[in-house]
């Protein structure tokens, strides 16, 4: 089993989640790695790494040349896995450790290729952040599909024929808890109450947050393009409204002179511009983002390797 753990900037709780990680891999019985990715970390988290790895062999550290993001430093951790089985977990100790047992059982006794785990309790967030997670994925649901399972991030269990397919995708920009999803292999769910974050402060701030619900609609869906064009079509239904109210008004002799509705108008119709635009936008810089051809990450260390290596991972 390889457990995928992406890390930036997480000196404080990294000696917790061994803690906790430890204890349940040693019990499963099977042979493991631990890859831990350091997504270009400003802190102390390689020398914690570092020394941590000289009590635990089975720790594995990747270390990126710089900040990739959260999706690709998971992709890079994907790439290099080497387990029969994969588990994608957070370094925080919001999603419990404990719960891979469960996973793993399940997947060996129904012959599942995924596993996701699923949040059944979201009371140790806060208001907000659970009205933002709901609003997400009830969005992503509607326009994606109802194959995405609800309040299932980025902790899951993956066998290697899920891996191998992941892998082979040509994504620049992937999400994976609705990429996984779309491969349509036989899943299960196993439940689990979300816990208060160890130590340290969350990674995910709001404008991450936005980012993600962004790249999950664009990439997915081309309902936001669908939008822009209903807008468009609305624009001109009361353009034709407005012009026979100013025509019939014309005719009975009732023509006020004024500027409110000119300029309500102007605006509303400068707004809708611009928010088709901005929507093209998102879909033109996927495109410019995928004809570049850039890797989305750079390994600039990999500890199961003999030498460091130089080279371009993608």
């Amino acid at each position: 089993m390889s457990v995928v753990v992406p890390v930036f900037n997480e000196e404080d709780v990294l000696p917790l989640f061994a803690e906790r990680l430890r204890p349940v891999l040693d019990g499963l019985e099977v042979p493991y790695e631990v890859l831990t990715v350091d997504d270009g970390s400003r802190d102390a988290t390689p020398a914690v790494l570092a020394r941590m790895r000289q009590e635990w062999p089975q720790l594995r550290v990747v270390r990126l040349r710089r900040n990739a993001g959260h999706q690709n430093a998971l992709t890079a951790g994907l790439h290099r896995a080497r387990g029969r089985y994969v588990v994608s977990i957070d370094v925080d100790l919001q999603d419990p450790p404990e719960v891979i047992a469960d996973m793993l059982r399940l997947a060996e006794s129904e012959g599942l290729d995924v596993v996701h785990g699923v949040r059944t309790d979201r009371s140790t967030d806060s208001p907000f952040k659970r009205w933002t997670a709901g609003l997400y994925y009830r969005l992503i649901r509607r326009v994606v599909g109802a194959a995405v399972p609800h309040n299932a991030g980025d902790f899951r269990l993956l066998s290697r024929t899920t891996v191998d397919a992941l892998t082979e995708l040509p994504e620049q920009l992937p999400v994976y808890r609705l990429l996984v999803p779309w491969l349509g292999l036989p899943s299960g769910e196993v439940p689990y109450a979300r816990q208060v974050r160890a130590a340290g402060r969350s990674k995910y701030p709001l404008a991450k947050m936005i980012r993600l619900a962004l790249d999950s609609i664009t990439g997915f869906s081309a309902a936001p393009l669908r939008v822009a064009t209903w807008l468009g079509c609305a624009g001109i239904a009361l353009c034709f409204v407005m012009a026979a109210a100013v025509l019939g008004a014309y005719l009975w002799g009732s023509v006020v002179p004024g500027w409110t509705s000119m300029f309500v108008a102007l605006v509303f119709l400068g707004a809708l511009q611009l928010l088709c635009l901005g929507l093209l936008g998102e879909y033109v810089a996927r495109i410019f983002t995928s004809v570049q051809g850039r890797p989305p990450y750079v390994v600039t260390y990999d500890s199961a390797v003999t030498r460091r290596p130089a080279g371009v991972s993608s």
